[in-house]
């Protein structure tokens, strides 16, 4: 049976339902739960109707889920962006560019969505290689 590891901390927003921040299975791979635009100090939505905004905090808690984990946007080989409006992708694009260096960037989905979680704008989960 494969080892897994529960990823939890105090720097990303509490899940919301029956999930995880992120499991490390193996000790090699890291799956990061989805992450939307919750202020983790507070818990509460953050920049409503602001895609930009929203992005930069999804990003922020995507990091910090990773580095609990042991791991760095670097490690990542798998990203999944889901938005809610896709007139919205050039802006979550030029945010997300920002992280990932176009040379070395992993794979990446693109969906838009009927509905995200508290209406958000957009969320994005990732895999990463530890």
């Amino acid at each position: 049976m494969a080892s897994k590891r529960v990823i939890k901390t105090h720097k990303a927003p509490n899940p919301v339902g029956p999930y995880n921040q992120a499991i490390a299975a193996a000790g090699e791979m890291v799956f990061a739960s989805g992450q939307i635009a919750i202020d983790p100090s507070t818990n509460t939505l953050a920049y409503d109707g602001d895609v930009k905004k929203q992005t930069e905090l999804v990003m922020s808690n995507l990091l910090a889920v990773l580095e609990a984990a042991g791991a760095t946007f670097t490690d990542v080989v798998k990203t999944t962006i889901f938005l809610a409006d896709m007139n919205d992708f050039g802006t979550v694009n030029g945010v997300y560019a920002q992280f990932f260096d176009e040379a070395t960037a992993p794979a990446r989905a693109t969906v838009q969505v009927a509905r995200l979680p508290k209406d958000v704008l957009v969320e994005i989960d990732c895999i990463a290689v530890i």
